[in-house]
């Protein structure tokens, strides 16, 4: 399988059966994933050398609007869009098989986990994956120690408080805390 294929299988949130070819593949891809992240972690980037990297982690176009602050770590690498003007802050964890959108004047936290993978319940399920895709929409504030789950969508302009685990969708404008994250308030 080629990574077009890879995708296609993961975007269509398809089961992932443990040693599967497909699964074999997403090991592959894992380890660019490492060596990439290792160089962009491991010494100081200027920022345009820094976009470089972080555009040959994703394999997509990245404006140099885009700021990051490493360390950054991810375990697929190949299913992250960034939108313009989108600042990611210091160790995030990505794990984006089922493929993580950023859009447009984003804001992400320290240490903000995002995951698109889940395991079967089954005890002969376990070591199965199933891929939702995560999309964080324009000028969201997401922030530090937060964790967002899979297949949750973050509307446009809305702010996840520090510390919250989001496991539902948050519609725009408004602000979400906790554990699970729940609606406080609207933006003014």
């Amino acid at each position: 399988m080629n990574l077009d294929e890879v995708l296609e299988y993961l975007n269509n949130q398809k089961e992932v059966v443990a040693l599967s070819e497909v699964h074999k593949q997403m090991h592959l891809y894992n380890a660019e994933a490492q060596k990439i992240t290792m160089e962009i972690n491991n010494k100081y980037h200027e920022h345009d050398e820094l976009c470089k990297l972080f555009f040959e982690l994703i394999g997509k176009p990245l404006d140099l609007t885009f700021n990051l602050f490493p360390p950054f770590y991810t375990d697929f690498g190949k299913n992250i869009t960034i939108g313009k003007n989108v600042f990611i802050n210091s160790s995030c964890h990505f794990q984006d098989q089922g493929g993580i959108t950023i859009q447009d004047g984003a804001l992400i936290g320290h240490n903000v986990t995002i995951a698109t993978l889940n395991h079967g319940i089954k005890v002969e399920d376990r070591h199965n994956l199933y891929p939702k895709p995560v999309v964080v929409g324009k000028n969201v504030w997401i922030g530090s120690n937060s964790t967002i789950l899979q297949g949750v969508t973050i509307g446009d302009g809305a702010i996840v408080g520090a510390g919250s685990i989001v496991t539902k969708d948050v519609p725009s404008n408004c602000i979400v805390v906790g554990n699970p994250a729940r609606l406080v308030r609207k933006v003014e």
